[in-house]
């Protein structure tokens, strides 16, 4: 639950409509709404290739914040696989080269990284080690990924 404080800051995002002064062609809007926030292929690649090596997981577990892509409650991990867009992937450099709609895009995209901040501190509030990825590193580093995550697995099984 966020406080007083963390509300009274929140990121305001205005509504994508017309009327908003916002505009978008039809071709433009179908293709946003072809847009996953589930079972992307970057996630379904680290997904598999975890279960290759015999790690089982969770998937999007609601009752957690920010509902983690991948979830190992055994050792409280909660893994998160965010697209560069979405997420602000080097965002100080990134967010002047959105050109079309920027009032809308540019706070939605900090409000996106601002929830990523909350849910990151709950989820370690609560004894959960985070692991957020760029879907690009999985994409073109996958041995790195699951290195990092297969080494936390061992060290937290020396502890148990």
């Amino acid at each position: 639950m966020q406080s007083y404080d963390e509300e009274e800051h929140r990121i305001k995002v205005p509504r994508f409509e017309e009327s908003a002064g916002f505009y978008t062609s039809r071709q433009r809007s179908f293709n946003m709404s072809r847009i996953k926030g589930k079972n992307s292929k970057p996630e379904m690649i680290l997904r598999r290739a975890l279960w290759a090596k015999n790690i089982r997981f969770r998937l999007h577990d609601k009752s957690l914040p920010g509902s983690p892509d991948i979830v190992i409650k055994k050792y409280k991990l909660a893994i998160f696989v965010d697209g560069e867009f979405w997420h602000g992937f080097e965002w100080k450099k990134r967010h002047a080269q959105i050109k079309s709609n920027r009032l809308f895009w540019i706070p939605k995209i900090e409000r996106n990284m601002q929830k990523d901040g909350l849910a990151n501190r709950a989820l370690r509030n609560m004894g959960y080690t985070v692991f957020r990825f760029w879907s690009q590193d999985i994409l073109k580093d996958l041995p790195k990924v699951l290195n990092q995550i297969e080494l936390f697995l061992e060290t937290r099984k020396m502890y148990r």
